[in-house]
This record gives structure tokens, C-alpha cells and sequence, in this order.
């Protein structure tokens, strides 16, 4: 009679935040610490609570990146789930640090936008004149490996930020590697789930960007960065 034993896994939920406006109706940019959910935000992490609420999924955890918007999706979660849980807070988990584009030169803008995020990104690659994508690697797994280390939780909820999000399901994705794949969609409010045994590469990917109220993203055919592009051309056209 055979000895196996079915492996014991945990299963990690990562959110990306609710939308935001990152630019007000002069072109100027708004704080990206500090912007608030806009309306579809507010109604994208709402959504994604009721599918919580609806599966009866209950979190042990819930873990944000302490940035408004991260805050704000995770608590309209919890309201639509019905649990009462307090939010932690992990710094090293903040979105990926842009420079500024004043300093840029004017051919540099639109790599500085596209480019970061364009299928595997290498590790010198900058944000915006900012953070490399290496850089974002160095701060972020490490506390992932801090959270897979508590085995004290079993269903964990982190509402993070689409580059760390990618950050976190490339590694995933490999098995426990050190890479970054840009062109992992992350949709505001979307839903990834994950399940992670004890060792270091056992990672299950169930869910990528699962994006209630719109799941199968039908009218969605261009990424985050092109469409902040996009915005950010209306009011400051280049050349």
C-alpha cells in the first residue's frame, strides 16, 4: 500500500488595488501615495468582496501595502465579506518607485512609460527614471518568504499593486525564481490566487487577473502603462 500523502498547501489571494485617477483634469499628476479610489474603484473592490463573500472565503490574514489605495480596497473587501480583521501593513510592499519626469529628457518619456513593463523585463530596467525592476525584486521577495515562514495563517488576503504584483507572480509562476514579467496583466481590483507548500519552489497558480465585475475583460485591450501614457499625452504632448 503506497505511503503518499497528499502535499498541504496554503492559499495566498493578491489583489491589485481599486482604480484611481492619477492625473487631474489639468494634466497634473496627483500623489500616487496619497490618490484616493475613484467611483469604479470603490464599486471594482466591492465586486471582488461580494466574489470573496459568495465562495464563504474567510482570511486569516490581510496584508496592504499601506498606501491609501490599497487601504480603501482592502476595507470594502472585508465590509462585503462581512469580517472584521485588522490590516497590516507591509512597507516593502509598495508599488515600484517612479523618478521624476521632469527630469527626463523628452525621447526618454515613452520608453520610460512602455518599456518597464514589456514582456521580461531585465533587472537594470528604471520606473519612470525611478526604482529598477531589480531593485523592486530586492525589497519585495524577501518579505514574501518572511510571510510563507509564519505558518501560522492558512488563507491570506494582500492587496497590493500591480508592479509588485507582477513581482510576486513572476516568482510564482517560476517556481520560485528571481524574474519579472511585465506583461502579466494586473486590472485594478482583479483577483490572483495562489497556492504555496512548504518548499521553496512549490508554487500552484490558480487564478491570474480575475477581475470582477467584468472577468472576461472585453473591453480591454491595452495595458496600465499604455493608457497612463495615453493620459499623460493629452496635456503634455511630446515633440
Amino acid at each position: 500500500m503506497s505511503d503518499y500523502v497528499l502535499p498541504a498547501r496554503r492559499r495566498l489571494y493578491v489583489m491589485r488595488h481599486g482604480d484611481v485617477t492619477y492625473f487631474d483634469d489639468t494634466g497634473r499628476a496627483l500623489d500616487p501615495d496619497t490618490v484616493p479610489l475613484n467611483e469604479r474603484g470603490r464599486a471594482q473592490a466591492t465586486a471582488a468582496g461580494a466574489a470573496f463573500a459568495q465562495s464563504g472565503l474567510r482570511f486569516d490574514r490581510v496584508i496592504v501595502s499601506g498606501l491609501r489605495r490599497t487601504v480603501e480596497t482592502a476595507e470594502r473587501v472585508l465590509a462585503a465579506t462581512g469580517q472584521s480583521i485588522a490590516l497590516e501593513v507591509e512597507p516593502a510592499w509598495r508599488e515600484i518607485r517612479g523618478g521624476a519626469l521632469s527630469a527626463l529628457a523628452p525621447d526618454e518619456i515613452e520608453d520610460a512609460f512602455l518599456r518597464a513593463f514589456d514582456g521580461v523585463v531585465s533587472e537594470n530596467t528604471r520606473f519612470l527614471g525611478g526604482e529598477t525592476i531589480g531593485e523592486l525584486l530586492d525589497r519585495v521577495l524577501p518579505a514574501l518568504a518572511a510571510l510563507r515562514a509564519d505558518t501560522s495563517w492558512d488563507t491570506a488576503l494582500l492587496v497590493l499593486h500591480g508592479g509588485v504584483n507582477r513581482a510576486l507572480l513572476s516568482h510564482a509562476i517560476t517556481a520560485g525564481g528571481r524574474v519579472f514579467f511585465g506583461h502579466l496583466a494586473q486590472a485594478t481590483g482583479c483577483i490572483n490566487a495562489l497556492d504555496v507548500g512548504a518548499a521553496n519552489h512549490d508554487w500552484v497558480v490558480r487564478t491570474l487577473n480575475y477581475a470582477p465585475p467584468a472577468p472576461l475583460h472585453r473591453d480591454v485591450r491595452n495595458t496600465t502603462m499604455e493608457m497612463l501614457y495615453a493620459q499623460f499625452l493629452r496635456f503634455r504632448p511630446i515633440g
